[in-house]
């Protein structure tokens, strides 16, 4: 276990390092200069080359690429002209906002996938599995911004039964929340419906059959602990992903997380901000996912070997 954790540890290193060098081409290659977005249209010529010399945007590109590596690894992660304050300050700051969303699409995504896969899975080939798998299609389909406009028209203007942008009370997360989770919904539900589709099929699920225990006891006793073991992999996979989805969403009901901050910073080439909110998420998937590797490696015993060689 310890050495697994440790190879993952060593791959996560690169997989930063890559990071970091994708996002500071990425804002260096984009339109625009930091300057003249700052500074406006009207600013002088004088101006914008005394504000680009402090930023250090004149410099050769290697000098910035390798100034920008050595300030990562002492954990300087740049200010923000723009704010007027450590770009990873303003980060941190509406980082709980993007955690309380992701975490609550990730349980309401978890709760209704796993009943809607169980329901399918135990009725594989029914009238119920074929509707399951046509309302799991559907979700997947569907643009997350158009989801969140739906609801909006729906319950804040419609039924007027909750607020449409904002924060300040639990409803205001409710449909930002669901908006996030219907994706990764229609994901578990479609893999715990597959799973226990196999699992059903498996001999000791026949040999719980014929101890006399429910149909119940069997689903939830034995076909689903089997079935949990992929479902898990991808939650951990999947919670990375949905704080990079929270971008769309965050924006669509005004949510104060990563996703405002950053689309703020790339309209105004705040080029440290962007950086640092980078680099948080690829941090938070790289854990994310050597803790989906571990909890797989302690519920299916046939990998436990391998994972201590």
């Amino acid at each position: 276990m310890t050495r697994m954790v440790a190879r993952r540890l060593l791959i996560g290193v690169f997989v930063m390092w890559g990071a970091a060098s994708v996002i500071f081409v990425i804002v260096r290659a984009a339109p625009g200069d930091p300057a003249t977005v700052f500074l406006g249209p009207d600013a002088s010529k004088e101006q914008i080359d005394r504000l680009t010399a402090t930023l250090g945007l004149n410099r050769p590109l290697y000098e910035q690429y390798f100034g920008y590596l050595g300030d990562v690894l002492r954990l300087d992660f740049g200010q923000s002209y723009r704010l007027g304050r450590p770009a990873m300050d303003a980060v941190l700051e509406r980082l709980p906002a993007t955690i309380d969303l992701t975490l609550t699409a990730t349980a309401i995504a978890v709760v209704v996938g796993l009943a809607l896969g169980l329901i399918a899975g135990s009725r594989s080939g029914g009238v119920v599995d074929r509707v399951v798998s046509a309302a799991t299609i559907a979700l997947q389909s569907f643009p997350t911004f158009w989801v969140g406009i739906m609801l909006v028209l729906t319950f804040a203007l419609g039924l007027r039964l909750l607020p449409s942008a904002g924060v300040g009370t639990p409803a205001h997360l409710v449909l930002p929340a669901v908006t996030l989770a219907f994706p990764f919904t229609a994901i578990v539900a479609r893999l715990t419906r597959s799973s226990v589709t196999e699992a059903m099929r498996e001999p000791y699920v026949h040999t719980a059959r014929s101890k006399g225990l429910t149909e119940r006891q069997v689903l939830l006793g034995h076909a689903l602990r089997n079935s949990l073991i992929p479902v898990v992999t991808i939650v951990g996979l999947q919670m990375g992903a949905l704080m990079g989805g929270a971008v769309i969403v965050e924006n669509v009901f005004a949510w104060p997380g990563l996703g405002s901050l950053v689309v703020g910073a790339v309209a105004n080439r705040d080029y440290a901000v962007v950086q640092a909110v980078t680099l948080l998420i690829a941090g938070i998937v790289m854990v994310l996912n050597i803790v989906a590797d571990v909890f797989y490696t302690r519920l299916d015993p046939r990998i436990r070997t391998e994972a201590r060689s």
